[in-house]
């Protein structure tokens, strides 16, 4: 059991659900503000978030020994800030539930499996790469705004790369950590820890806001999150079905809709920070790196807005500089897949030029534009090939 506290598991654990929190809490805040939430409520959505996520993820990691995590949907909630002024709260509490409805059909019935399963793995490999490139290069961008942290930071990856590569993310995180202290840039945070009560809402369904809301929070969650989400599981060599897991982060939305989880689904970015080389040399023994992130999830879930306000206490540099640093092995190895295979090359970087644009077409994001122009590259080419040999 002893290694299940390896600083490394404990350390990517932590630095995922931080990314998670700092980088997208404030945008659950401004959705549950959009719904008109009263600070109970509010407070309710982040119990929901955490416990769901963090339960989900550690049951599913556990059942499969392999590295699964479960988050909220980012681009859902950039979604809900946009189109819940105005929307009863009931009303947007059913929305919620229709959308992870569907997301447990499109689990249950394996129509996700059968449509990833046409995906081939250079072009997982390119589109996971182009998720992440803008947090790799975030940790340099970071740079303009603290030399002296993210410098220093960036010099000791270089050397516990060279020298201790297992503790590669722990230690580069301690020493921006004690730096930030010292420069006194890490916010205080004047909010009391207490448990956080869930509130339950009674759903309402309204047609318009079943299809004003509920449909648009289902298309991007599943394009956008969940798509990139098993990317990253292909990418990194595991091979869990993907259709359970869907199912699953569907039903915990359908369980904690009534108390402000809006949507959940396969991490990606936060994901892959459990599943680089740094976390263990051997993939199959990465998984414990997620049961922490479920702990922390959990006590996140817990003590609600205390929590959030801890993670996001950090300073967006530290934040910006440990994750494109713990990202940048991942990034690399995924373009490596991603280019591997001549035949497929120029649908891989279709793929990844048109995800890491970073576009939006009819409101969907650019994981789901990048894989589709990528596969009618990939499947042009193969049907021409074929005819040729014909």
């Amino acid at each position: 059991m002893l290694r299940f506290f390896s600083p490394s598991y404990i350390s990517a654990g932590f630095v995922a659900v931080l990314v998670g929190y700092a980088g997208a809490g404030a945008i659950v805040f401004q959705a549950a503000n959009a719904a008109g939430a009263s600070p109970a409520e509010i407070s309710s959505w982040l119990w929901a978030l955490g416990i769901g996520m963090g339960v989900s993820s550690i049951g599913l990691t556990f059942y499969y020994r392999q590295p699964i995590l479960i988050a909220w949907s980012t681009p859902g909630a950039a979604l809900l800030v946009t189109s819940l002024p105005g929307v009863p709260m009931s009303e947007s509490i059913g929305a919620f539930l229709f959308s992870s409805i569907l997301l447990t059909l499109c689990g249950v019935t394996g129509l996700f499996q059968k449509i990833m399963a046409f995906v081939p793995q250079s072009l997982a490999s390119a589109l996971l790469a182009a998720v992440l490139l803008k947090f790799g290069l975030d940790a340099f961008v970071a740079l303009e705004s603290d030399v002296l942290m993210v410098g220093v930071m960036v010099v000791v990856y270089l050397l516990t790369k060279q020298f201790l590569p297992r503790y590669v993310i722990p230690l580069t995180f301690l020493v921006g950590i004690v730096i930030a202290l010292i420069g006194g840039t890490i916010s205080a945070i004047e909010t009391t820890f207490t448990l956080t009560l869930p509130v339950f809402v009674m759903p309402s369904f309204e047609i318009t806001t079943l299809i004003g809301v509920g449909i648009p929070l289902f298309i991007v969650t599943m394009a956008s999150q969940n798509v990139p989400g098993i990317a990253a599981l292909r990418a990194h060599g595991y091979d869990v079905p993907a259709s359970p897991l869907i199912g699953w982060s569907g039903l915990t939305g359908v369980i904690l809709a009534p108390f402000g989880g809006f949507a959940f689904n396969l991490a990606a970015i936060t994901a892959a920070l459990c599943m680089s080389p740094e976390v263990h040399p051997d993939p199959s023994k990465r998984y414990p790196a997620v049961i922490w992130a479920s702990v922390f999830y959990c006590l996140a879930g817990l003590f609600g807005a205390a929590i959030a306000a801890l993670f996001i206490a950090f300073p967006a540099a530290l934040v910006m500089a440990i994750a494109g640093l713990a990202l940048l092995s991942t990034i690399a190895n995924s373009l490596e897949a991603a280019l591997k295979v001549e035949a497929e090359r120029d649908a891989a970087i279709l793929t990844f030029a048109v995800t890491a644009s970073g576009m939006t077409l009819l409101s969907i994001g650019a994981p789901f534009w990048g894989l589709v122009i990528g596969m009618s590259a990939y499947l042009f080419r193969k049907r021409f090939t074929t005819v040729g040999k014909g």
